[in-house]
C-alpha cells in the first residue's frame, strides 16, 4: 500500500518547522495569501525555508496575489512548489514555470468544484479544501469526503477540518494521495501544538497499515 502524504501548512515558528522536519513530513507550506492570519513577511519566510532540508518540498501558498509578489516569492524563496487558492486560471498558473497545485473549493456547491478539475490541466495536483469559494484556507472546515470522486487523473491531497483524530477516517474513506493540514494542529492561528503534529503524522501512518 503506498504511503499518504503529508503537509502541514501555514508555518510561521522555527520550531514547528524544526519539528516538521524530523516528523518527515512531505511538504512544508508557508502561506503568503494577503489575507490570511498566518501570511509570512519574505523575511521571516526566508528564515524557515533554510530550516527545510531538500527532501522535503516548500509549498508557496497564494490566494490572488499580484504577479510581482509571486516572482519575488519565487526570487527569495525558492518554493518547490505553488499552491494557488484564489480565481487563478490554468495559464496563470503555470505561467511561472513551477509544479504548482490548485485548491478547489468543496464549500457551498460542490458540482461547480468538481466542474472546475478540468480548467486546470497544467497542474500537478489539486487540493480539495472545506471552505467555500473565494474565501481564505486554514478555516477548518469540512465538506463530505464521501463527494469526491473515485478516480482522478491526477494526485489530489485532501484538506479542510483534519485532525489527529479523524485523518484516518478521511484517508481510509477518501483515498487521498495526500493530507494537508493547518489549524487542526494548532494552538492558535499559525502556532501549531508539538503533540498535535507528532498524533497527526502517527494516526497517518496507522491508517497506511494493511
Amino acid at each position: 500500500m503506498s504511503q499518504t502524504r503529508i503537509k502541514f501548512c501555514g508555518l510561521t515558528r522555527a520550531e514547528d518547522v524544526r519539528l516538521a522536519v524530523e516528523l518527515g513530513v512531505d511538504y512544508v507550506g508557508l502561506v503568503f495569501a494577503p489575507l490570511s492570519p498566518r501570511r509570512l513577511l519574505l523575511g521571516q519566510a526566508k528564515m524557515l525555508r533554510e530550516l527545510v532540508p531538500e527532501e522535503i518540498a516548500v509549498v508557496a501558498l497564494v490566494m490572488d496575489n499580484k504577479t510581482t509578489e509571486i516572482t519575488t516569492i519565487i526570487e527569495d524563496i525558492r518554493p518547490d512548489i505553488l499552491q494557488f487558492h484564489g480565481a487563478e486560471d490554468d495559464a496563470y498558473c503555470a505561467a511561472f514555470s513551477r509544479p504548482f497545485f490548485k485548491a478547489i473549493a468543496m464549500g457551498g456547491n460542490s458540482d461547480g468544484a468538481f466542474a472546475a478539475i478540468a480548467r486546470y490541466p497544467s497542474a500537478s495536483g489539486l487540493l480539495f479544501d472545506g471552505h467555500a469559494a473565494g474565501e481564505q484556507g486554514g478555516s477548518g472546515q469540512r465538506f463530505d469526503w464521501k463527494q469526491l470522486p473515485s478516480t482522478l487523473d491526477k494526485p489530489f491531497l485532501l484538506a479542510g477540518g483534519l485532525t489527529p483524530d479523524n485523518v484516518a477516517v478521511a484517508i481510509r474513506t477518501a483515498h487521498p494521495w495526500g493530507v494537508d493540514v493547518s489549524s487542526g494542529i494548532e494552538s492558535s492561528p499559525g502556532a501549531k501544538d508539538a503533540a498535535k503534529m507528532r498524533r497527526f503524522v502517527e494516526a497517518v501512518r496507522h491508517a497506511d497499515r494493511p
